[in-house]
C-alpha cells in the first residue's frame, strides 16, 4: 500500500515537473520569437505610429462595415421625400445651419419607439422607428433629428469606436508582450500542484494568486477605460442637445419628444441600447449607461427655455 502511494507520490512530481518544463519551454520560445521580432522592429516612435495607425484602420473598418451591419439586421428602409415632406423640410433647414451632408433617412421596427444616427458627417444616416412618424410632431421630429444631426457633426459614435479600437490594439499589443511571462507563471502554478497532489488546487498556489491579481489588474482597467467612454458619450448627449436647442431656436420642442418617447416604453437591453434614450437606472447602472438620465436632460431643456439661452418660446412640456 505505502509503495503505491510513493509511485503515485513520485508520478505527480513528475508529471508537476513535465509540466513547468513544457510551460518554461513555450515561453521560452515565445519569448525568442519576441525579441527577434524587437530586433527587426523599427525604432520606438515608429513602432507606436504602427500600433496605433493599426488600432485606427481596425476601427474605422469595423465602423464602416457595422454601420451596413445594423441597417441590414434592423431591416432598416430608406424613407421616401414623398413620405414625409414636412419632415424633409425641416431636415434640409438643419443641413443648412449644421456642419453636416444630407443624411439618408431610415425607418425601422426597432424594440422601442427611438431614433439613432450612424456613420459620420459626410455619410451619415439616421434611423427612426416607424412609430415617431405617428406620436411626434413636426417641431418634436426636428428636435430629435437636430439631435442627432450633432452627433454626426461631431463624429460622435466613430470618435469613440476609434478610441476603443486603438486601446484594444494596445492592450492587445501589451498582453502578447507579457504571454511568455504569463506561460511561466501558469507553468509553475500548476507545477506546484501537481507536485503537492492536488492538481485542482493550482489558482491557490502562490503563483496562481499572483496570475488572479495580475488578471484583476487587467480587468480593472478595462472597468476603467468603459467608464470613462460611457462618462464622454453621456457629455456628448448634453452637448447634442445643447447644440439642437440652439439650432432649432426650440428646445421645449425637443424635450417634448424625449419625455414622450420615455412614457411610451423602456427600450430593451440588446446590442443597440447604447443607442438609444434611456429612462431611469440606479446611481450605479448610471455610471455604465451611456445616456444621461432623461428626466434631467428634460429639465435642463426646459431650463434652457426659461431662461431664453435658446430663444427658447413659452410652451409647456406635456
Amino acid at each position: 500500500m505505502r509503495s503505491r502511494s510513493t509511485g503515485t507520490r513520485f508520478l505527480m512530481v513528475a508529471v508537476g515537473c513535465l509540466l513547468l518544463l513544457t510551460y518554461l519551454g513555450v515561453a521560452g520560445i515565445g519569448y525568442l520569437a519576441l525579441a527577434a521580432l524587437w530586433r527587426a522592429a523599427p525604432d520606438p516612435a515608429t513602432t507606436a505610429l504602427v500600433v496605433v495607425g493599426t488600432g485606427l484602420l481596425v476601427g474605422y473598418l469595423s465602423y464602416r462595415f457595422g454601420t451596413s451591419a445594423v441597417l441590414s439586421r434592423l431591416e432598416a428602409v430608406e424613407l421616401p421625400r414623398s413620405r414625409a415632406p414636412k419632415l424633409y423640410y425641416r431636415l434640409d433647414r438643419l443641413e443648412e445651419r449644421m456642419g453636416v451632408d444630407a443624411p439618408t433617412i431610415y425607418v425601422a421596427q426597432l424594440p422601442a419607439p427611438n431614433a439613432f444616427a450612424i456613420g459620420s458627417a459626410r455619410s451619415g444616416a439616421i434611423v427612426l422607428d416607424r412609430s415617431l412618424l405617428r406620436f411626434l410632431t413636426v417641431d418634436e421630429l426636428e428636435g430629435l433629428l437636430a439631435h442627432e444631426l450633432a452627433h454626426l457633426e461631431g463624429y460622435d459614435a466613430f470618435v469613440q469606436t476609434l478610441a476603443l479600437s486603438v486601446f484594444q490594439t494596445v492592450a492587445g499589443l501589451l498582453v502578447l508582450l507579457c504571454s511568455p511571462l504569463l506561460l511561466a507563471i501558469v507553468g509553475a502554478a500548476r507545477a506546484i500542484a501537481w507536485m503537492r497532489g492536488r492538481p485542482g488546487a493550482w489558482p491557490r498556489t502562490i503563483f496562481g494568486r499572483l496570475l488572479r491579481r495580475l488578471e484583476r489588474g487587467v480587468q480593472l482597467a478595462f472597468l476603467l477605460v468603459t467608464l470613462a467612454v460611457r462618462a464622454h458619450s453621456r457629455r456628448r448627449e448634453y452637448a447634442a442637445d445643447d447644440r439642437a436647442a440652439a439650432v432649432t431656436g426650440n428646445p421645449l420642442a425637443l424635450a417634448r419628444a424625449l419625455r414622450k418617447i420615455q412614457r411610451v416604453a423602456d427600450p430593451r437591453r440588446g446590442l443597440l441600447s447604447p443607442l438609444y434614450v434611456h429612462t431611469e437606472d440606479d446611481d450605479w447602472t448610471r455610471l455604465f449607461s451611456t445616456h444621461p438620465d432623461t428626466s434631467e436632460r428634460v429639465e435642463r431643456l426646459v431650463e434652457r427655455a426659461r431662461t431664453g439661452s435658446a430663444n427658447g418660446r413659452s410652451q409647456r412640456v406635456q
